[in-house]
């Protein structure tokens, strides 16, 4: 049964974080971020707890409920990493995107029933989701990188914008973000390997071999960054292609089997 009421409270402080964040682009005015950042924190507990409530602790990754799940990983994560670095800003997008996910799961989705599983399995789906939620940061970033550059050649620098570390700053966190997700990439395609049995019988031989030709991706990235100093666009771009086959790797996969073929998958 879904928790409504930590549904409209995780909706409303979203958005309400997005908000506060946007304020430099609405109005002109400093965003007050800490007062976002502690919006952004509560909104985050609500989302974390009817997910957690509405299955009983059970992991349901079912399409919608996948989305709102990663998005409710995502946006965490975004906190986590803006103790670090402030990458405050990324939450203008991040947040309402995680709202949208969570209604749309609670709201429009169609009933369907947590999975039962062990727990070699549950901590595969667990490094998946730190992986996932870690490159989509790094995927992020990379087309924030490429508007930063665009605008510094054009002399037009958005004011949301400055929230943002500098540009080496934002490239230097986008490939540290891609290093954990590369390494935690690694070891959900191991622990895959180890714990899941009968690819064909589950359907996913398709989203094996897209996972892992988007770690091949990421690694290209990592060596080049390493051995060539490669930066710029073609990290943008390789960035961005990675992440494209990763998503098709899990929810066009997902997407295709249980919307169209109506499969559990």
């Amino acid at each position: 049964m879904r928790m409504l009421p930590l549904t409209f409270a995780a909706i409303a402080l979203y958005l309400a974080a997005a908000a506060l964040l946007a304020r430099p682009v609405l109005d002109g005015r400093e965003a007050p971020r800490a007062a976002a950042l502690g919006v952004a924190t509560l909104a985050v507990l609500a989302h974390a707890s009817e997910i957690a409530l509405a299955h009983r602790g059970a992991l349901d990754l079912h399409f919608f409920a996948a989305l709102s799940l990663i998005a409710c990983v995502i946006a965490a994560l975004t906190l986590i990493v803006n103790l670090w670095r402030p990458v405050a800003a990324l939450g203008v997008i991040l947040f309402p995107l995680a709202a949208a996910l969570l209604a749309v799961d609670v709201f429009l989705a169609p009933p369907t029933a947590p999975l039962q599983l062990d727990w070699q399995i549950k901590l595969h789906v667990t490094l998946a989701l730190l992986s996932y939620g870690l490159l989509s940061i790094a995927a992020l970033l990379a087309l924030l990188l490429a508007f930063q550059e665009r605008s510094l050649r054009h002399h037009r620098m958005p004011a949301f914008l400055g929230a943002l570390p500098p540009l080496t700053l934002t490239e230097t966190l986008m490939f540290r973000l891609i290093g954990a997700g590369f390494a935690l990439l690694s070891l959900t395609l191991l622990s895959g390997a180890l714990f899941v049995t009968n690819l064909f019988d589950q359907h996913l031989v398709h989203k094996t071999v897209l996972s892992i030709l988007a770690w091949l991706v990421f690694g290209v990235l990592l060596l080049g960054r390493w051995r060539w100093g490669w930066r710029g666009r073609q990290a943008v771009w390789l960035t961005l292609a990675g992440m494209a086959v990763l998503i098709l790797a899990f929810f066009g996969t997902k997407f295709v089997l249980e919307l169209l073929l109506r499969r559990s998958g």
